[in-house]
This record gives C-alpha cells, sequence and structure tokens, in this order.
C-alpha cells in the first residue's frame, strides 16, 4: 500500500491536470509568433490568426501539433469574427497587368467568407472582389458542421496592393502584391479526440487520416554542411506556420490567396519549398530543424488530400511549381506510402513542362510551357529563328520562372534517394542541364548565347548548397519509364518519350 502522503501528492497532480484540462484559453498563434498548444478542453468559442469560431454551447477542442484547431462533431458554428457579408464600400485599387487583364473586380457582396472544399476547381466563396466567386460555395450561419469536415474561415484585405508574403526575398517591383484575402484558419471537425502530437489532416475533402509526429523517420534526412549563408530558421518557420490555400486550379489563385499565410505565385512557391527542403537537410541539431520539418510535412499532407479530390498543378507558364516534392517528403518521412500513390488527373508542373527530345543546339532534355492564355506547345526544338511570338514567350517564362525555383527539390530528392519514387526523370536531368556551369554546345549556339539565368537560381543558399553538394548525392535507381505530355484537342495526355 502507498503511503498516504504519496496518494495525496498524487490526488493534487490530477486535480492541477484537470484544472489546465478545463481552462478556456485565450486566442493562440493569432500573430506570428510560434504555434504553442494549449490542451484540450471544452470551449464556446476558439481563435486562430483573426479568425474566431462560436459555438451554440460548450465543445470538446484541441489543436494539432501544428496549432490549428480540431473540435469533436458535429457541431454547431453561430458566429465566425471577422463577420462574413458584404462590404459598404469597395475602395480596392485595381490594377491591370501586363497581360492586360486581372481576375479581379470591384464588387461588394462577400468578404471575409468561409469554405468547406470538398472537390478543388475553380470557384470559391471567400471574397467577391475575385472573379472565381460564386454565391453557391458561401457558408452561410448558423453552420451545422459535420465530422469529417474542414471549415477554412478568412479575412477579407481592404485595401490593396498589399505586402508580399515573402517580401524580404522579392526584388523592389515585387515586394506588394495584389491578392484580396489577408488571412485564413482551418478548423477540422472529427469523430474523436486525435492523438497529442497529430498532424492537421488535409483540409480538403472528407478523408481525414490521422498521422502522427512520433511516426517522423528522422534518420533520412541528410547532415549536409552549410553552404553559404543559411537563411532565418525563424522567418522560414513563420513561412510555414499558415495553412497554404490551394484548391483553386487556375491562374486566379495569385490575387485571391491570404498575403499572410503563403506566397501567390508558384515561382515564390517553389522556392520557399526549395529552401525549405535544403534548411532541414542540414547538419544541425534535430530540435533546430523540427518545427520546420513539421511544417513541410504538414504542406504535403494538405497537397495529398487535394490531389485526392481533382487537384492538379500545371496550369500556366510560372504558377503551379512547387507541389509535388512535398507530397513525396511527407510519404518518406512518415513511412506512409499511401501518400505518394497519387492518381493520374494529379499533374504537376515540374512532370508536364519538362521532356526528352533533340533540340536545335543539341540539347536532349527540353522544356515547354502547357498552358498561358491557351494550349502552347514545344519550341525548343525549333531554331530561334523561327520562333514564333508564343515561342518567344515560352523561352521567356523558361529563363524566369522556373527551373531557377526547381533546383533545391530537385537536390533534395536526390539526397532522399527519391529519384524512382518522383516517377519523371526528364526533370532531374533538365535541372542538370540548368545548373551545369560548363556549356558543352556553346559552339552550336551560334548568334544565340547561353541565357544568364541559367546555372544559378534566385536564392544564393540554394545555389551554394547545389554547388557545394551536387556531387557527391547518392546514386540510385532511376524511375525509367519515360514520358511526355501532350495536347490531343482539348485533353492533355501522356505518351511514351523515350530518353
Amino acid at each position: 500500500m502507498k503511503p498516504l502522503t504519496s496518494c495525496l501528492t498524487s490526488l493534487a497532480l490530477l486535480l492541477v491536470l484537470i484544472s489546465l484540462a478545463c481552462t478556456k484559453p485565450v486566442s493562440t498563434t493569432g500573430d506570428d509568433s510560434a504555434s504553442v498548444t494549449i490542451g484540450v478542453a471544452l470551449r464556446r468559442e476558439v481563435s486562430q490568426y483573426g479568425v474566431t469560431w462560436t459555438f451554440d454551447k460548450p465543445a470538446r477542442t484541441g489543436q494539432f501539433i501544428t496549432g490549428d484547431w480540431w473540435v469533436v462533431g458535429p457541431v454547431r458554428i453561430v458566429k465566425i469574427t471577422p463577420a462574413p457579408g458584404p462590404a459598404k464600400v469597395d475602395s480596392s485599387s485595381i490594377r491591370i497587368n501586363h497581360w492586360n487583364d486581372t481576375s479581379l473586380k470591384q464588387d461588394t457582396t462577400m468578404r471575409n467568407g468561409s469554405m468547406i472544399v470538398l472537390k478543388a476547381g475553380y470557384t470559391q466563396g471567400y471574397d467577391s472582389r475575385s472573379g472565381s466567386f460564386t454565391k453557391k460555395d458561401v457558408i452561410n450561419l448558423p453552420l451545422d458542421l459535420a465530422t469529417n469536415r474542414s471549415l477554412i474561415s478568412s479575412i477579407s484585405n481592404t485595401t490593396l496592393p498589399v505586402d508580399h508574403f515573402n517580401k524580404d526575398l522579392m526584388w523592389d517591383a515585387e515586394k506588394q502584391s495584389q491578392v484580396v484575402m489577408k488571412a485564413a484558419a482551418v478548423l477540422t471537425c472529427l469523430d474523436e479526440e486525435p492523438p497529442s502530437d497529430a498532424f492537421r489532416p488535409p483540409y480538403a475533402g472528407t478523408d481525414k487520416p490521422i498521422l502522427r509526429v512520433k511516426d517522423i523517420r528522422w534518420n533520412l534526412l541528410p547532415k549536409l554542411q552549410p553552404a553559404g549563408e543559411v537563411p532565418s530558421w525563424e522567418a522560414f518557420e513563420r513561412y510555414f506556420q499558415r495553412p497554404w490555400i490551394d484548391h483553386i486550379m487556375s491562374w486566379s489563385q495569385q490575387e485571391l490567396v491570404p498575403n499572410e499565410n503563403q506566397p501567390p505565385y508558384g515561382r515564390e512557391y517553389a522556392r520557399l519549398v526549395s529552401i525549405a527542403s535544403l534548411m532541414v537537410m542540414l547538419d544541425v541539431p534535430q530540435e533546430r530543424k523540427e518545427k520546420l520539418t513539421i511544417e513541410l510535412i504538414q504542406r504535403g499532407i494538405d497537397l495529398y488530400g487535394l490531389t485526392m479530390v481533382g487537384g492538379y498543378w500545371n496550369e500556366g507558364g510560372g504558377h503551379s511549381s512547387g507541389r509535388k516534392w512535398p507530397i513525396l517528403f511527407a510519404s518518406l518521412m512518415l513511412d506512409n506510402q499511401e501518400l505518394a500513390q497519387l492518381p493520374e488527373t494529379a499533374l504537376f508542373h515540374e512532370d508536364t513542362q519538362t521532356y526528352y527530345g533533340k533540340g536545335w543546339f543539341g540539347q536532349t532534355v527540353l522544356w515547354q510551357m502547357i498552358t498561358h492564355h491557351g494550349q502552347r506547345e514545344p519550341y525548343e526544338e525549333k531554331h530561334p529563328s523561327q520562333w514564333e511570338k508564343w515561342d518567344k514567350t515560352s523561352e521567356s517564362y523558361r529563363t524566369c520562372c522556373n527551373a531557377s525555383a526547381w533546383a533545391g527539390t530537385a537536390l533534395a530528392a536526390r539526397y532522399m534517394k527519391a529519384i524512382k519514387l518522383w516517377n519523371h526523370d526528364a526533370h532531374f536531368d533538365y535541372i542538370e542541364r540548368w545548373m551545369r556551369e560548363d556549356d558543352p554546345y556553346a559552339s552550336a549556339r551560334g548568334n544565340y548565347p547561353r541565357p544568364k539565368a541559367e546555372t544559378t537560381t534566385y536564392d544564393p543558399f540554394v545555389t551554394a548548397m547545389w554547388r557545394a553538394h551536387r556531387a557527391q548525392a547518392p546514386e540510385q535507381e532511376i524511375a525509367g519509364n519515360p514520358k511526355k505530355f501532350v495536347w490531343q484537342g482539348k485533353k492533355g495526355v501522356w505518351v511514351s518519350n523515350p530518353k
């Protein structure tokens, strides 16, 4: 029998734990500070990133390892703050881009909207200034939120333009961007309390797999010596802290997505993923890289969920980069093969734009722009003297917006022996062509010299890491089933593409 004092001590500890569990929390992660989980409790409302959800009665709530909220439901939401609804005036200063178009319009119908995303598509109910807005997507209150559903709630910007999400990495002309959403948060409704180390399930669809931090295989991360100046860990933890809303399958996403959550353009999406992927592979203590690794895995979980409900990313010249590697990274790190078993509908920019062929100066792995104001055809087989207007435009996107953002993830995938898992060898061979410092084709180029953008990236850290570590990357099996994305009428298909 335990001594009485021991029993009293245990009882006191139990009472303290119960008291902590029942305490109503203040709003957490409402600013840019690190997420702090605060325990499971019955709560009438929860808040995150400036969004507050109020229930009709106390509900059992808690936070995933990422800080995002879950609630055991079904639950009735009677209020969302800031309130969704029309704006009194529209003070947006909408500008036309260099293509003489915009996806935005003056419209006061909806601000601060919410959505339950069951399918990736072309419409949204967050903000009516975007041409993608439809009233059918708008969530009306009170809302009976069913289990296995995720509610995305937003805060709208009142004026435009706004600061670019990662303005510190941008050049002066692009330090501001034109996006109508300011912030977004996700509330996930489950039928039971998840483990304390659970990742947030994908915000799209009704399949809410519970994946756990305890399953992370930390030993898979190589320990590379830093090269160049390592970016700020705190800055990158902030870049990946919040959910990136990615269910709009159109370039109009660029002028919609929340500027306090994510980058608006695919080039920067891929740049951030590239840099973060190499940072977590540095030879630093595990606790230094834990938060960023968890955030990168969470990004992959969200993207996997989108592929399961029709998500694909081959839109435009530079809009759709950076989505594939986070999924594969999450699959590897969690030893979860299901995450890498993607549907055929899940097209990725890095794959549809690269293929094998015979280029005009002798190159054997080529780049193509798939869509931009309509379908586009391959052009690198033709001599530049024969390039038409859209061929020249394609070349401008090749050099401005793609490989320069892909190199980091290609290097990371090599070090995790993921080339076969990626299943598109031309992507890796094209990055080799881009980053190669010597030019074996110099004499064949004639009066059309190699573009200055090649051999490097926009991010000195990525370039330095490539120079320092590419040669030592492990040899590995390739996928070996080369294919090329081509248009057949209005439909894109994969065809055999011998190397």
